[in-house]
């Protein structure tokens, strides 16, 4: 089921976005899922709370109280899933956008067709990260890891380690390079090789600053001096990019 929120202090802008998302979820055949509206930050963050955080975010970016930006950073910092779209009257909050991993920025007025393409995006995006699997050979047997909950994966002697979400996930003995085994990684954009002994999940990483990643969980990560310059170029493209195909 899809779950999608809507924020906008201008309620007559708030009603046509409403009414264009139904469509949407009409045509897509997600009649089945929730569309909650909301005229400030603070209600849908109390909201989204409630229900474990919404799959796709759109709000606009200038609102009194907690503009969209902040909302943003507080939902960052509550849900690491869900895609937030940002709407505005002009593009001067582009850059800001990216530093909250938004997904996307339409400017108003927002077209149906327009709005249309970029939610087909967003879905498509949502499913791949739901279903994307990595196998690993562990000494209690093959465990089955969502690439999703990967923070990164790190060389750590003869072991490949995974820092997920609810734990360490480490490898058998390795009979292979580090990039041969963190292959299934690299092969999804998401995940980048940071000199010979790390591979981050750049959707998961929340700041670069010097040597230091910081991951959405509050954890740093202190780069390799010589590829930190290169892996911070990587997380800036990654999201400028959007959902860009590899």
């Amino acid at each position: 089921m899809l779950k999608v929120a809507l924020c906008d202090d201008d309620e007559s802008e708030l009603s046509g976005l409403c009414q264009i998302v139904r469509e949407y979820m009409a045509v897509r055949g997600e009649t089945g899922g929730r569309l909650d509206a909301f005229c400030d930050g603070a209600s849908l963050i109390d909201a989204a709370r409630q229900i474990d955080g919404y799959d796709i975010y759109l709000m606009d970016i200038l609102m009194p109280g907690f503009d969209g930006i902040q909302t943003a950073r507080e939902l960052r910092g509550l849900f690491r899933r869900g895609e937030i779209i940002y709407l505005s009257n002009a593009n001067d909050y582009a850059a800001d956008s990216y530093s909250v991993g938004a997904f996307y920025y339409l400017l108003k007025p927002v077209q149906r067709e327009a709005l249309f393409d970029v939610l087909d995006r967003a879905v498509n995006k949502l499913s791949r990260s739901r279903h994307a699997v990595m196998m690993v050979n562990t000494r209690e047997g093959v465990r089955r890891v969502l690439l999703d909950d990967i923070l990164y994966a790190e060389r750590s002697g003869r072991i490949m380690r995974l820092h997920c979400s609810d734990g360490v996930v480490d490898s058998l003995t390795l009979r292979c390079s580090f990039r041969d085994a963190a292959m299934p990684l690299l092969e999804d954009r998401r995940f980048y090789m940071c000199g010979a002994s790390y591979v981050l999940n750049l959707c998961r990483v929340a700041a670069v600053e010097g040597q230091n990643a910081t991951l959405d969980n509050g954890e740093k990560v202190v780069l390799p001096r010589l590829s930190a310059a290169d892996f911070k170029a990587a997380w800036g493209k990654y999201w400028l990019e959007g959902d860009a195909e590899p």
